[in-house]
């Protein structure tokens, strides 16, 4: 045998203990550190919330559209300063009082009905290790995240029906109190594990919980607030107030739609497993049905009802589809997301008209879209849900309800008493662009 060979052998000999050492090595740091069946959906779910949030985000811009076209053009940069001023206002009330509100654990203040106050979110420290991950199912941050849009979309709602004739800061105030105490104690009885959970109430995304809560806060604002001047005529005649850009309202509302899919999608809240993201699928899927069938189910009634095609109404149609399905997108079939987006179209074409039939004036229909069809919405859940009684559902309405419009109203009452909501009869007629900001949106045309 050659010199060679000899020392090759001579080294496998040394290898081979060393390399069975590396051996064990490493499967002991493999049975220490969590496997992808332990970290994965952690991290799967964390982006569903990331990717579900930022098309919710999305949805700020739809409602800012949705709003600049519904409104006439002496009043659209209002508008537009609202939007963004609402959301940023929410994310900071969110994070300072909010989240923790909605989500107490075992911190409630008042067993199943307020949460803990004034307890800012933290988030994970940088560089989070793996095994620390594995102990919960996504990162509190991008729950954060998602929750955050929840909240915002609901003073959104707010502020489309109060246009034209609102003050900027009042209006302002009472977004600090919707986001920050109002909407965080309502939803934490149903998705912080409060009292209508263990009753059994079901909202998987919302309808009631963030899109009547929504409506109900204004609801209470138009009642105190009181209609445009001109809308409704001594004679008891209604005049049409025409939107200044149906264009941007038709871009607002394909906004939503998309953003309706993180909305929905999200809210299933995991994705970790082939049947959570087949779900998340399923879901999407009856999300664009409902909006579809709703848009389509107006377009007809309109033509039926006026012999015209109304483009506003067919556009709160799909939004009411979106809306109705919202309280249940899993567990329909195609075709019941069909009819219950359907009668969410068809809940808009007739409730428009009573409301200003009752003299309440709301701008962009935000009342009939969210507060009626999102009771609609929540009505139909035990139609494909299991464990989930039409009673029960009406209970946690009616509860969500009375919460939200009494404190509202007791908030847009003295918001009226000590600095006054509505501007002067000078500001409405001149514009609201021009009294509270001193700028136009279309500068070079007439005032509309």
């Amino acid at each position: 045998m050659t010199l060679l060979n000899r020392l090759s052998l001579t080294g496998a000999a040394l290898l081979l203990p060393m390399a069975a050492i590396a051996q064990e090595a490493g499967e002991a740091a493999e049975a220490a550190a969590p496997g992808f069946d332990q970290i994965g959906p952690y991290i799967m779910t964390t982006l569903l919330f990331l990717v579900g949030g930022f098309l919710v985000f999305w949805m700020a811009a739809g409602f800012a559209m949705l709003e600049a076209g519904l409104v006439r053009s002496k009043n659209v940069t209002t508008q537009l300063t609202k939007n963004i001023a609402l959301f940023s206002i929410a994310s900071i009330m969110y994070w300072f009082v909010g989240f923790n509100l909605m989500y107490p654990g075992d911190g409630w203040t008042v067993a199943g009905y307020v949460g803990t106050l004034f307890s800012p979110t933290s988030l994970e420290p940088v560089g989070l290790a793996a095994d620390a991950a594995a102990l919960d199912y996504a990162s509190v941050a991008s729950d954060f995240f998602f929750q955050l849009m929840f909240c915002a979309t609901t003073a959104s709602i707010v502020s489309g029906t109060l246009a034209e004739r609102i003050k900027l800061w009042p209006f302002l105030i009472f977004v600090v109190v919707l986001t920050g105490f109002i909407y965080p104690i309502e939803a934490s009885w149903q998705w912080g594990g409060g009292w209508l959970s263990e009753m059994g109430f079901s909202d998987f995304a919302g309808s009631t919980l963030v899109h009547a809560a929504g409506g109900f806060a204004a609801l209470a604002g138009a009642i105190v607030l009181g209609p445009r001047l001109g809308k409704f005529g001594k004679d008891g005649r209604i005049h049409p107030m025409p939107g200044s850009n149906l264009a941007l309202a038709t871009l607002g509302t394909f906004i939503l739609w998309l953003g309706w899919f993180g909305f929905n999608g999200g809210s299933q809240l995991a994705a970790g497993t082939v049947g959570d993201i087949t779900d998340v699928g399923r879901i999407f899927a009856n999300t664009n049905m409902a909006a579809s069938a709703g848009a389509v189910a107006a377009l007809i009634l309109t033509q039926l009802t006026y012999g015209k095609v109304d483009l506003t109404m067919v556009l709160n149609g799909a939004l009411a589809g979106l809306v109705s399905i919202t309280a249940g997108p899993l567990d329909p079939t195609l075709f019941g997301a069909l009819w219950i987006g359907a009668i969410g179209g068809v809940i808009v074409v007739f409730t428009v008209p009573m409301l200003d039939k009752m003299k309440i004036d709301d701008v962009v229909g935000a009342i009939p879209v969210h507060l009626i069809a999102g009771f609609w919405g929540t009505l139909a859940v035990p139609f494909y849900t299991d464990g989930t009684s039409f009673i029960t559902q009406i209970i946690g309405f009616a509860s969500i309800g009375i919460f939200v419009f009494v404190v509202s109203l007791v908030v847009w009452l003295i918001l009226k008493a000590v600095v006054g909501i509505r501007v002067s009869e000078e500001a409405e007629v001149n514009g609201l662009d021009q009294s509270e900001l001193g700028m136009e949106a279309y500068p070079e045309f007439a005032k509309g």
